[in-house]
């Protein structure tokens, strides 16, 4: 028999984005579940859910604040599969994207191609990839798998991280010795940001996460490949986007909430 997959999504203010979401869910391959958790929605974000509920007993909706590791970590508490799955509320999945992801995992975290949508200068930007013990670690929790046993095993994400919290929970992962496998006809959409503020403020904030994974684990500079991330971006947004991380990066030392 298929292993049953948990799909874990975290929301907040989603009603414009989550009945898309949902729909491409609920006709994943079976076994699954797919498990909301609301940070506090002051839309309809909870109304959607409950109605997708009322028609799909396998949509659940619970209630969890705070950061987006502990709104994760609560959805998998709740959760009930072989395999817990990561997405976003501005995310649609593929019709095929539990099946590929499935047919990936025997045991081992898989990663998705996450393809982003928009805006066309945001779309085009890539990840600013961190490698470490062979695999990139950068590979976003909006399309991502664990094997249940050996996330509670590591002890799920951490919720220190106001961002980064998937890098931190995948180089964890490698450290004990697991494989990050990449399933790249596993695709997951992301909705680029609206607007060059909310791109700007989600780079800010990109940079504080970067920089609470080197007070946390030290210095990972050398992880790095920024000559050839320039190679490929070097354009006036990418160069917005690492301007703000850097403030991000540098204002979390001021600002930042120690452990």
């Amino acid at each position: 028999m298929a292993a049953r997959f948990s799909v874990v999504v975290t929301v907040r203010n989603e009603e414009r984005n989550l009945p898309a979401l949902l729909d491409s869910l609920v006709i994943q391959e079976p076994p699954i579940e797919v498990v909301i958790v609301d940070a506090a929605s002051e839309d309809r974000t909870r109304e959607i859910a409950k109605a997708y509920g009322e028609r799909f007993p396998f949509v659940r909706l619970y209630s969890r604040g705070g950061t987006r590791g502990a709104g994760r970590n609560h959805g998998v508490a709740k959760s009930g599969g072989a395999y817990v799955a990561f997405t976003d509320g501005d995310c649609i999945a593929s019709p095929f994207w539990v099946r590929n992801l499935r047919a990936a995992a025997h045991g081992e975290v898989v990663a998705g191609k996450t393809v982003q949508v928009g805006y066309r200068p945001f779309e085009d930007l890539e990840r600013v990839e961190l490698i470490y013990g062979g695999y990139d670690i950068t590979f976003p929790s909006c399309n991502l798998a664990y094997p249940r046993e050996r996330f509670l095993a590591l002890g799920g994400f951490d919720e220190w991280f106001v961002t980064a919290e998937d890098i931190d929970l995948n180089l964890r992962a490698v450290d004990a010795g697991a494989a990050i496998r990449y399933r790249e006809d596993a695709i997951v959409y992301h909705r680029t940001r609206g607007s060059w503020y909310d791109f700007t403020k989600q780079a800010f904030w990109n940079g504080a996460g970067r920089k609470q994974l080197t007070l946390k684990h030290g210095r990972l500079w050398s992880s790095y490949r920024p000559r050839e991330l320039f190679r490929r971006q070097a354009t006036p947004t990418s160069g917005l986007r690492l301007g703000a991380a850097l403030l991000g990066y540098t204002g979390y030392v001021a600002f930042g909430r120690r452990r």
